[in-house]
């Protein structure tokens, strides 16, 4: 028999599978890596779109929403343990066949999915969107990756702790080093609870709603959800927890505007400014960088109850516009102005309590925007330094003698909290403030543990399940 005569057929040409739940995953980390995008944005309207052209269920929005949020969580993990799989370096791989290699490695080393499926599923996905060529590419690469699971990988790829005690919790717990080692200046402290953060950053966190005080109450929500799918929150009284896969907008009061989703740190923040002991009127109150709304709105309520005004400032116009609307119907007077902090329109000594809840690098809510992680330089914090201090010192100018200012920041880095207090208190950094005295925040969070040896404040996730807020306050004193 001829050779040609032993030669076996080729296998006819198969089309590849479309697994809309994947292709949706893949679209969304593109979006992210093109567009500097956030996920969060990102992701709802893609899910919209899929439940009503493909038919999307319950189950399919949860698995592509853990695909995508698991698979940015755990990207430097994953990257490194590709490394060890591929014969270049990752920067001569193409960005898209990246992605759909994290995806494939999300799934193999932190979900359930039985490897084989894993792995099929992901060449699928490759063959949708890369093409027959760079499937086999990524078809080699996670079967490779799926010979190891992920201890036995992170034992290869990562470092020993006693040799590399940064790196090593860099690698195992998805963090760039340098922010490994400015979480770990912030928190102080061993091993032990360094981990505990960093796990904590790598958990999905729950949605926490507030019930903006003499429009709604927590009982209110309670009821509306049900004994299943809400909880008291642990910290403010007006904080619910959704259970896993609670929708806000199902709610009558979220709609209306009575109720609206904020981290229970924020929350802390806004109760705490409003709880601190003042002498004299409390009539005028001053949200200095109010976008996109959340504080604003619960100090207005608050400040209402008291019958005190608010004045809601935010530089950026379409920021000020969710501002507005997230005042919107606030039993109270109350005012919202598209004006910069650093040059405001009112007068020196205009307000009784005034709060800066300041730009800064949001270390403190990668938890809620892991893609962040990976965007942040150590030398953003140059940049946004300059515009801390002076956000401070203009706050302390607008505030009267006797009046109370809150400086907020969602970061526990130390070159953004504690570090621009004291500069401005001492007329570092190239500005003048006025004079001012620490108040201690800790008593104005009853109950709220673990809060250190004052008189700031530093929330943490692993220790209050709230993001990584700042607070210090302090009394003008001249």
């Amino acid at each position: 028999m001829s050779e040609q005569g032993r030669r076996r057929p080729s296998k006819p040409y198969r089309r590849p599978r479309k697994d809309p739940v994947r292709v949706l995953a893949f679209e969304a980390l593109r979006a992210v890596d093109e567009r500097d995008a956030y996920a969060n944005l990102v992701l709802p309207p893609l899910l919209k779109k899929a439940r009503e052209q493909d038919g999307f269920e319950a189950r399919d929005a949860a698995l592509a929403t853990e695909l995508v949020y698991g698979t940015l969580r755990r990207q430097g993990t994953y990257d490194a343990i590709v490394a060890a799989c591929v014969d270049r370096p990752l920067r001569e791989v193409d960005p898209p066949v990246l992605d759909v290699l994290a995806l494939g490695a999300h799934q193999l080393l932190g979900t359930r999915i039985p490897a084989h499926a894993a792995v099929s599923a992901s060449v699928e996905l490759a063959r949708v969107v890369l093409g027959d060529g760079r499937a086999r590419f990524v078809n080699a690469v996670l079967r490779r990756v799926a010979r190891r699971d992920l201890d036995g990988w992170l034992q290869e790829v990562a470092p020993p702790y006693d040799e590399d005690p940064e790196d090593h919790l860099a690698v195992v717990h998805s963090h760039p080093r340098w922010i490994v080692s400015a979480l770990w200046d912030a928190l102080g402290g061993g091993r032990a609870g360094i981990e505990d953060l960093l796990e904590a950053d790598n958990e999905r966190p729950e949605v926490t709603l507030v019930a903006r005080p003499g429009r709604a109450t927590r009982a209110e929500l309670l009821d509306a959800l049900g004994e299943e799918a809400g909880r008291a929150g642990r910290w403010s009284p007006y904080a619910v927890r959704l259970a896993e896969g609670g929708e806000p907008g199902a709610l009558d009061a979220v709609r209306e505007g009575r109720a609206g989703v904020q981290d229970e740190g924020s929350q802390l923040v806004a109760l705490a400014l409003a709880e601190a002991p003042l002498d004299g009127p409390d009539a005028r109150w001053l949200d200095g960088c109010a976008g996109p709304g959340g504080k604003a709105a619960l100090l207005g309520a608050l400040a209402a109850r008291r019958g005190a005004a608010l004045l809601a400032a935010e530089k950026q116009p379409h920021r000020a516009r969710l501002v507005q609307r997230a005042l919107a119907g606030n039993p109270g007077p109350y005012e919202v102005v598209t004006a910069d902090g650093t040059r405001p329109p009112w007068r020196p000594g205009s307000f009784d309590r005034v709060l800066v809840d300041v730009p800064c690098s949001g270390l403190g809510a990668l938890r809620r925007r892991p893609e962040a992680r990976w965007r942040r330089r150590p030398e953003d914090l140059d940049g946004f330094a300059p515009l801390q201090r002076s956000l401070l010192a203009e706050a302390l100018q607008a505030v009267r003698v006797g009046g109370v200012v809150g400086y907020a920041t969602c970061s526990p880095h130390l070159a953004e909290t504690r570090v621009v207090v004291e500069d401005v208190l001492k007329g570092r950094g190239g500005v003048r403030a006025a004079t001012a005295e620490w108040i201690d925040a800790r008593p104005l969070m009853p109950g709220v543990p673990a809060l250190g040896d004052g008189p700031d404040v530093q929330l943490w996730p692993h220790l209050h399940g709230t993001d990584a807020m700042y607070l210090a306050l302090l009394r003008r004193t001249a």
